[in-house]
């Protein structure tokens, strides 16, 4: 690897301009899910394309039903039949900041700052997710282009805007874009690394639908004086909520287990080298007691089982102070991550029939799905682009990266497979105490740092490689 030291070298000299960069694009508010965010999602879109055709990529947006897709192209000056073609994946939108009084410091203000143990972060939503972890790709491009004046390989860079939405609309831009966008291999920064000082690659990504249910009883909000002979809607809603688990934390919805298969053996034992894994999950946190299915481990339960959550709840008064209504309304906000061969239109229907048999006849349901269907994605591990990879993280971090399941879900990643046909490389560089989804959301300097110089590597180590796609 001593052959890419000058770009290593570039790119450590130039880190501190690194970061302005991504300060810049951690200043625009391009939340997604709420409309009046629209114009600051058509900013980022247009502040990466600017980015690119910089770095002298060909770069342009396209409009998609909802926010703009960002595409660059880059080609060394020599092109042949066996010069490899690498999709990069990223977008640039980000989650939404609520609850704002939990930052320390303004969201879309991106700070810097350091930890009681002294390690210097960058604050901001969209520093880990997914902000800061695409800058490391472009930046280790960047690297390369300016000491060595050209990548060593096609380089075509996919930048989206609704993955922390609805991106199912993606499906159809691949295929409409499948000559543009078919390369060998994609590479995802995304995920995250096994702990501050070991690289990890992941192979496994559990799939995801959203539901929202409303259940409505009364005509209008009534005075709490008639409870009993009211229904209320809170009451059911609860109930029903309550009915999705047993006691031993399983799902309770008829067929939802089909395609979930078991982990082979030897994954098993391989995971449980991972030690203290309950206890590392959960202490940053501020758990310590496992909870969902008995029986399973933690990673296992996070990695390769489903699982339903309720992410939110709403009904009655919720203001300050006390207000005695018996509600005419109560909804809750519901997402399924699935694995194996589950399948999310089946799930989604086997919930909808789940709660139609528990409302009360003078009583009303209303379902909305809140985001697309994504399927669960599970890659080989002896795919050549994945252990040169490894073999890279190994160069740079001086320890062999851990392979890793997620908890969460990167719906365009199966796309890429079932609509173009192309495996992913996953490995990011954020932490699990990042707080991706969460106020005070960080990305650590360190791991920016690290990623860049990783990505340098990773580029070497694949360049050989044959084409797949001719």
């Amino acid at each position: 690897m001593a052959r890419v030291n000058d770009i290593l070298d570039g790119a450590d000299k130039a880190f501190e301009t690194s970061v302005e960069r991504l300060v810049n694009f951690l200043k625009i508010p391009s939340i997604s899910t709420d409309p009046a965010y629209d114009p600051a999602c058509l900013q980022a879109a247009r502040w990466v394309r600017g980015l690119l055709t910089d770095m002298g990529f060909r770069a342009r947006c396209v409009d998609t039903p909802v926010h703009p897709v960002v595409i660059g192209r880059y080609e060394p000056d020599h092109v042949d039949s066996k010069t490899l073609h690498i999709l990069l994946y990223g977008h640039y939108d980000v989650q939404p900041p609520d609850p704002i009084e939990l930052w320390k410091t303004p969201p879309f203000e991106p700070s810097r700052r350091k930890d009681s143990k002294g390690i210097e972060s960058i604050y901001a939503r969209g520093a880990c997710d997914d902000k800061g972890q695409v800058m490391t790709i472009l930046e280790a491009s960047r690297a390369w282009l300016k000491v060595r004046k050209e990548l060593p390989c096609r380089l075509t860079v996919l930048i989206e805007g609704d993955e922390e939405s609805d991106c199912s609309h993606l499906d159809a831009f691949l295929a409409a874009h499948r000559d543009e966008l078919s390369a060998d291999f994609v590479f995802v920064c995304d995920t995250s690394m096994w702990d501050d000082c070991t690289p990890a690659i992941t192979t496994r990504l559990r799939g995801c639908i959203s539901e929202e249910v409303t259940i409505s009883g009364p005509r209008i909000d009534l005075h709490s004086g008639y409870g009993n002979a009211a229904a209320n809607p809170i009451h059911i809603l609860a109930k029903i909520l309550a009915d999705l688990r047993d006691k031993r934390g399983r799902i309770t919805l008829p067929g939802f287990y089909e395609g979930v298969h078991r982990v082979p053996k030897a994954t098993i034992a391989e995971w449980s080298k991972l030690r203290n894994q309950d206890r590392r999950f959960l202490k940053g946190l501020g758990l310590s007691i496992p909870q969902g299915e008995r029986g399973y481990s933690l990673l296992e339960q996070i990695w390769a089982r489903p699982t339903c959550e309720v992410n939110g709840i709403l009904g009655g008064y919720t203001g300050t102070g006390g207000k005695t209504v018996i509600p005419a309304q109560a909804s809750a906000k519901l997402s399924f991550r699935l694995v194996g061969d589950q399948d999310p239109h089946a799930v989604k229907k086997s919930l909808r029939k789940f709660v139609k048999s528990r409302i009360p006849k003078d009583c009303r349901v209303a379902f909305n799905s809140t985001g697309g269907e994504a399927r669960a994605v599970e890659l080989a591990r002896d795919n050549p682009f994945i252990a040169r990879a490894a073999e890279a993280l190994s160069e740079e971090w001086k320890r062999k990266p851990v392979f890793i399941g997620s908890g969460g879900s990167i719906p365009i990643v199966g796309s890429f497979k079932r609509v173009l046909g192309m495996d992913s490389l996953m490995t990011g560089f954020s932490l699990n105490d990042d707080g991706a989804h969460a106020p005070n959301e960080k990305y650590d300097l360190r791991c920016f740092w690290g990623g860049i110089r990783s990505w340098i590597r990773i580029f070497d180590a694949v360049a050989d490689l044959r084409p797949i796609h001719g």
